[in-house]
């Protein structure tokens, strides 16, 4: 499956670079995330939990970056093994462009599933991998310039681990 969306982030080119290249980052923003670790340059391994339709399966697995172009693009792909559960694979392609407010970015993913997980149907796995990438640029997106509004914010505050939306913005002013 594809999808594509764009977004805009009150960030500068540079800012929202470094956060998509941050482990911290990435773990905040990866729903599931249990750990990250890693550079840009080796690759990132990870550890995600997840549930789709009515599988649960905890992915192991590693996400590299490549045709890296700072601030401008770069892209992320990685496969991730579920045991009995099955794998999911893909990548994006994630573009930054300077803009009046910041910064737009744009991607491209694209994301394929094997094992039970692909009995469960087209339907199922796309909206669920819809989900996962909204959800992914949504948090990098609160991690680099807060929550959108003050209720988001008090929620937010509500249901953190102690870390504030905008926190890495705040670190790399």
């Amino acid at each position: 499956m594809k999808m594509s969306d764009s977004r805009e982030i009150a960030a500068s080119p540079e800012v929202v670079w470094a956060a998509i290249l941050n482990p911290e980052v990435l773990k905040e923003c990866v729903p599931g995330c249990t750990e990250m670790s890693g550079t840009p340059e080796d690759g990132f391994e990870a550890t995600v939990v997840q549930k789709v339709g009515p599988v649960k399966a905890t992915f192991k697995g590693q996400v590299n970056v490549s045709d890296m172009n700072p601030p401008n693009s770069v892209t992320l792909s990685g496969e991730g093994k579920g045991g009995a559960a099955g794998f999911a694979k893909g990548g994006a392609v994630v573009n930054l462009a300077p803009s009046a407010t910041g910064t737009t970015l744009t991607y491209e993913v694209e994301a394929n599933v094997g094992g039970k997980l692909a009995q469960l149907g087209s339907r199922i796995i796309d909206g669920f991998a819809k989900r996962m990438a909204d959800q992914f640029f949504t948090r990098l997106q609160e991690a680099i310039e807060g929550p959108a509004d003050a209720d988001d914010a008090e929620a937010a505050d509500a249901n953190s681990d102690g870390k504030k939306k905008g926190w890495f913005k705040r670190l790399v002013s």
